[in-house]
């Protein structure tokens, strides 16, 4: 009875012990397998923290490199502003533009620049002005009020020769008005403003100080006999009008205000008035075709 009574307490204890053994290995596969998931999940978060790293430290770098270009911009003083404004102003487009804008739209200051051809507010010069060597007195280029030659000696023996030479061909010229000072060309023009009015008056008389006749080499030519026809536009379809335009640069004149030329001379047609500019300047200018101001180029 003893024999048996021990082996029945043997067999439940080495049944304890494997069951033991078995709770044991079950653990540790348990414990491996998730401290194995707990690394796994683990190493992407870490690789994602260097990436972002990584990225911090490359966008640091591309802020460094950058900096010295915003410093560089950053400061702009009297000096830089000046610079970037003569930059504007030599850009040529611009300026086109900016020209293209004014023709088209010209503001009220603009078109109150000039008068009737006279420059608004010009005050008279100290010299007279040459152009080429030729001395001018127009709308634009104004004499001294001082200026005060008399009749040119040359253009008036020039006009002797010229009027011998018509006398042979049938016509009696005479030069009924040469030179001017500034304050007879000063009351000529105010008696004419006073009986046409200024806007009649600058078409065919000249403010002080503009008038040609003031530089002496100014000649206002007509026949003897025919004062009826002098100072008018009949004089040129007369016989001794047509003689004077065809042959007035063989002798050193120009017919100086001719037919159409209003815009550009400043005065209406005056078949009357010729100017002194010497033989070889005369006849290249009438061979031109043009005025005085297209063949010197003046505005």
């Amino acid at each position: 009875m003893k024999k048996s009574t021990f082996s029945n307490k043997k067999k439940p204890t080495l049944t304890y012990i494997i069951i033991s053994v078995v709770i044991l290995v079950i653990a540790i596969i348990a414990i491996v397998y998730f401290t194995s998931d707990s690394v796994g999940k683990n190493e992407p978060q870490q690789g994602s923290q260097v990436e972002q790293e990584q990225n911090k430290d490359t966008e640091d770098e591309n802020t460094d490199s950058e900096q010295p270009e915003e410093q560089s911009e950053a400061p702009i003083d009297s000096d830089s502003k000046e610079t970037d404004e003569e930059q504007v102003e030599e850009d040529p487009k611009e300026q086109d533009g900016n020209v293209n804008n004014e023709d088209k739209e010209p503001n009220e200051s603009e078109t109150s620049k000039v008068d009737n051809g006279y420059i608004v507010g010009q005050t008279l010069p100290t010299e007279p002005t040459y152009i080429d060597g030729v001395l001018i007195a127009n709308k634009k280029y104004p004499l001294p009020k001082t200026f005060n030659p008399g009749e040119n000696v040359e253009a008036r023996s020039a006009f002797e020769e010229m009027a011998a030479a018509a006398r042979q061909a049938g016509y009696e010229l005479t030069a009924f008005s040469t030179f001017r000072s500034f304050e007879y060309q000063t009351t000529l023009y105010n008696r004419y403003v006073e009986r046409d009015g200024k806007d009649n008056a600058d078409r065919y008389s000249a403010r002080p100080g503009y008038s040609e006749h003031q530089t002496g080499l100014a000649f206002d030519i007509g026949e003897v006999d025919r004062q009826d026809l002098w100072l008018t536009s009949e004089f040129g379809e007369s016989e001794a009008g047509k003689w004077l335009v065809a042959n007035a640069h063989l002798y050193g004149f120009i017919l100086r205000y001719p037919q159409g030329k209003e815009d550009i001379t400043g005065y209406m047609y005056e078949s009357w008035h010729f100017r002194y500019l010497g033989i070889p300047l005369a006849t290249k200018v009438k061979e031109s075709g043009v005025t005085l101001e297209e063949y010197l180029g003046i505005d």
